[in-house]
């Protein structure tokens, strides 16, 4: 952030004129993700105390269930989500959410936050809201002029390209 704030700082503004610099993506983000970071707060303390109830015990059906969150929130909070939820179904392990290096003390709960770490950050591509830079390149581009696929258009090229590499992943890997 601070580095940001030097480029800004430093950059004659001719250059940034040029380039068509403005706040409006950035802006667009922020307010996304802000809300986002405040409506989980909740969420993930149910999954802490309640996650044992849901069953996911394989490092597959996290890596799912993470990817398939990721594909429609950000992949930070979708790990912080399942990180929670793995902590809440792994409670021997990690007593606490704000202690999450506890489950990389043991081989069967590391691999399930490994397995959370790929399905949020790898299926965060399946749509444009799925990874912030997805999202923000696209508001950039539009308002350079450039044509974007549809929210669904996007989906559907990364159903066709990605999904059989999750796939792959899942039966080889997990």
């Amino acid at each position: 952030m601070s580095l940001a704030a030097i480029s800004y700082a430093i950059t004659p503004r001719t250059i940034r004129e040029g380039n068509g610099f403005s706040w409006g993506p950035i802006l667009e983000v922020a307010v996304l993700f802000s809300g986002i970071f405040l409506t989980m707060i909740p969420a993930t303390a149910l999954l802490e105390s309640q996650g044992h109830d849901l069953a996911l015990t394989r490092p597959w059906q996290y890596f799912w269930a993470s990817g398939t969150l990721s594909s429609f929130l950000d992949n930070a909070p979708t790990y912080l989500t399942f990180s929670a939820l793995a902590c809440g179904s792994f409670s021997e392990t990690c007593p606490s959410a704000s202690d999450l290096g506890a489950l990389t003390q043991h081989p069967e709960s590391a691999s399930v936050l490994a397995a959370i770490s790929l399905g949020s950050v790898f299926m965060g591509a399946n749509t444009y809201i799925g990874n912030g830079p997805n999202f923000m390149v696209r508001a950039i581009a539009e308002q350079a002029g450039y044509r974007m696929p549809s929210f669904m258009g996007y989906a559907g090229l990364a159903m066709v390209f990605l999904i059989p590499l999750f796939l792959l992943l899942s039966l080889f890997a997990l």
